[in-house]
């Protein structure tokens, strides 16, 4: 292309650039004002839920003091406090997700900016513009991560969203025993805690598949060595972790795309591998990052069936082919499955996920 068409597309870009940063700028002034609304009224419904699990604690401790329409009230309202306080959360989650993600795009439009006026005082350099400031990269980094936010929402309603029917059903069967039947009531309060402590457990270990907050305060490492540990606890498969090289932090999205992948590949052992070991081995070298995982397991023809034709490989390859990384898979019947991500380390230029 001639060098000249090249400095003007390259300058509309910026002056895009310029009108797009000032949007996002009036975007995350209103942003910050719905976020603060959120966790005013998170902490409010904070308070509200301690002190009526404070009353409801006292009343099962001498239910026969209470009478029936005070038991019922005090559950009823316990009830629509703490869904009220789960949909707050997660807007408020939400909000600050989608506020860190445009603070990132917003510092990716201002280097941007600023790489255009280092190139009008010093000229057009002979290289190209990185392929990581390309539209096209921009595109399927979008793409990927709108799969797997439909993958999160279809786990949310398959896990936690249906346990929280189950509790209301069960909050339901109390309320009618209360006139009719005190100690049918007392058993069911009892099935409900149980219950209620099941989804607690389970909406915990949804959260932290969503995103560990040990990804953000202490990095890849330490999230991978804790999730293979929990892994083999749930599912018997032995899981061995291994790393080479200088532990250390590495930019946020290559360790939200790394984890998820070997998240998604531990899943696929314990669904389909049939194995009794898996190993995770991760090196982080210089300019790149190696992780391989590798099971015993009863393996696949490749020849047969491409790894392409896996659905969770070939989302797993998007993800990592959007960062100009690279997977290889190795599997042959009976001998397992080798899975071998290579990934560069690029400080700045892609934004995170």
């Amino acid at each position: 292309m001639d060098t000249g068409v090249l400095w003007q597309d390259f300058q509309k870009l910026l002056e895009d650039s310029a009108r797009e940063y000032e949007q996002v700028q009036k975007e995350l002034k209103e942003m910050d004002i719905l976020l603060r609304q959120s966790m005013a009224e998170v902490d409010k419904l904070t308070r509200q839920n301690t002190q009526l699990m404070g009353k409801i604690r006292q009343m099962e401790a001498n239910l026969d003091s209470y009478p029936p329409r005070v038991i019922h009230n005090t559950y009823k309202q316990a009830q629509a406090v703490q869904m009220r306080l789960f949909m707050m959360r997660g807007q408020m989650e939400q909000l600050q997700a989608k506020q860190q993600g445009m603070e990132r795009y917003a510092r990716h439009l201002r280097r941007l900016m600023e790489l255009g006026e280092q190139l009008r005082t010093k000229g057009l350099p002979s290289a190209p513009v990185p392929k990581m400031l390309t539209g096209e990269m921009m595109i399927r980094i979008i793409e990927a991560r709108e799969k797997e936010r439909r993958a999160l929402a279809r786990q949310m309603h398959d896990g936690p969203a249906q346990a929280l029917t189950n509790l209301i059903l069960q909050a339901e069967i109390c309320e009618k025993l209360f006139s009719r039947d005190r100690a049918k009531a007392r058993e069911e309060l009892e099935n409900l805690k149980r219950a209620a402590n099941e989804t607690f457990q389970q909406v915990r270990s949804f959260i932290f598949n969503l995103r560990p907050m040990m990804l953000d305060d202490l990095g890849l490492i330490p999230t991978l060595r804790r999730y293979a540990q929990e892994f083999e606890n749930k599912s018997g498969i032995k899981t061995l972790f291994t790393l080479t090289g200088k532990e250390r932090k590495l930019a946020s999205y290559l360790e939200v795309i790394l984890f998820r992948a070997i998240q998604e590949l531990l899943n696929n052992v314990n669904k389909h591998a049939n194995a009794s070991q898996v190993q995770i081995h991760i090196d982080i070298a210089d300019d790149r990052v190696t992780a391989i995982v590798e099971d015993n397991g009863i393996g696949f023809d490749t020849k047969v069936l491409s790894p392409s034709q896996s659905p969770t490989i070939a989302s797993i390859q998007e993800n990592i082919q959007a960062v100009g990384g690279q997977l290889q898979v190795q599997s042959s019947l009976g001998k397992g499955t080798r899975v071998t991500i290579e990934v560069p380390l690029i400080e700045e230029g892609l934004p995170e996920t």
